[in-house]
């Protein structure tokens, strides 16, 4: 089954809205003074959203930001983008929610977030949710996500609806160390992943969201299971697409000096799901996927890089590819 045509509505996300400040210091935690630069608008959901929308897609996202310089920061970028922000919630007795982040040498970060206290969090079914929802096409939906009963709650409903108008859904496991993933979550995660009309795994998140060792096993049991369609991002080696009907298509990585690789899996999400919903074959999707990933890396900032169709053609035509 194809995704659901971007003329059907727009793909809407559910879930967090934050800024990011990072070290520009290499090494472990927090835990000493260190030189900061943010803030960047963040948030998986908001960096896909983003990248959804100027690769010219129809896209829109649900969640909450305070009445604060940092949402109205967000707010502001998605809308320039060409965003649907009429879902965003203002909470003003919350700040916007926040990441700060580090890097280690090893390339593996550490976090300290505040989503559970904050604005990014205290949102639920309103009007304005009802009233996008209702005209959706597209459902996406992260795992970082899952950690937040008010995402939850929208997630529940907003399926339901936009399966019952012929809509599709797309789910990126996303999972992180930092966040608390209950029985309840690990039962709703494991019901996303069969009712995916495309999977967006990275990594180990294959095997997680199979419930078996091995890639090659877990590619068998998910398509099996009648999932369609599923994007695996391989970092420096690419990305591969694997489909019950079709050999497997690969597509090489870009050669880049990576200089933030935070958002760079939402910017592949972004792109992927918007040029199949606006009806690219696999290998086109794929290569803008991770033409957009690739050049997000290159910037400071986690959607800082994210690119127009434009921006991804001349970066496609002017980047050689990585060795295999």
């Amino acid at each position: 089954m194809a995704l659901a045509p971007d003329h059907l509505g727009p793909t809407v996300t559910v879930g967090e809205i934050l800024v990011e400040i990072m070290a520009t210091s290499i090494g472990e935690g927090f835990r000493q003074p260190l030189d900061l630069v943010g803030p960047y608008p963040s948030g998986a959901p908001a960096i896909f959203t983003d990248q959804c929308a100027r690769i010219g897609g129809s896209a829109a996202i649900v969640g909450a930001v305070g009445a604060d310089d940092f949402g109205r920061l967000n707010v502001d970028r998605l809308a320039r983008d060409g965003a649907d922000v009429s879902a965003i919630a203002v909470v003003p007795d919350y700040p916007t929610g926040s990441a700060f982040v580090r890097y280690r040498a090893d390339g593996s970060r550490d976090f300290v977030y505040n989503i559970a206290t904050s604005a990014a969090a205290r949102f639920g079914w309103s009007e304005a949710v009802a009233t996008l929802v209702a005209k959706a096409g597209h459902l996406h939906v992260m795992g970082s996500a899952l950690s937040m009963p008010s995402a939850v709650a929208v997630i529940d409903r907003a399926v339901e609806i936009v399966k019952e108008r012929g809509g599709t859904l797309s789910f990126d496991p996303n999972l992180r160390k930092e966040l608390r993933y209950d029985a309840e979550t690990e039962r709703r995660f494991s019901e996303l992943v069969a009712m995916a009309d495309l999977l967006l795994p990275s990594g180990e998140e294959l095997e997680r969201a199979a419930g078996v060792p091995g890639r090659e096993a877990a590619i068998e049991k998910l398509l099996a299971m009648g999932i369609p369609e599923i994007a695996l991002k391989e970092g420096a080696r690419g990305a591969s697409v694997f489909t019950a009907d079709a050999e497997p298509l690969h597509v090489a990585a870009f050669a880049v000096t990576e200089v933030d690789p935070t958002g760079a899996g939402d910017c592949f999400g972004g792109a992927y799901v918007a040029c199949r919903r606006l009806g690219s074959g696999i290998e086109e999707a794929l290569t803008y996927a991770c033409a957009a990933g690739a050049r997000n890396v290159t910037v400071r900032g986690p959607m800082e890089g994210a690119g127009t169709r434009d921006e991804l053609d001349a970066f496609i035509a002017a980047t050689q590819r990585a060795a295999p």
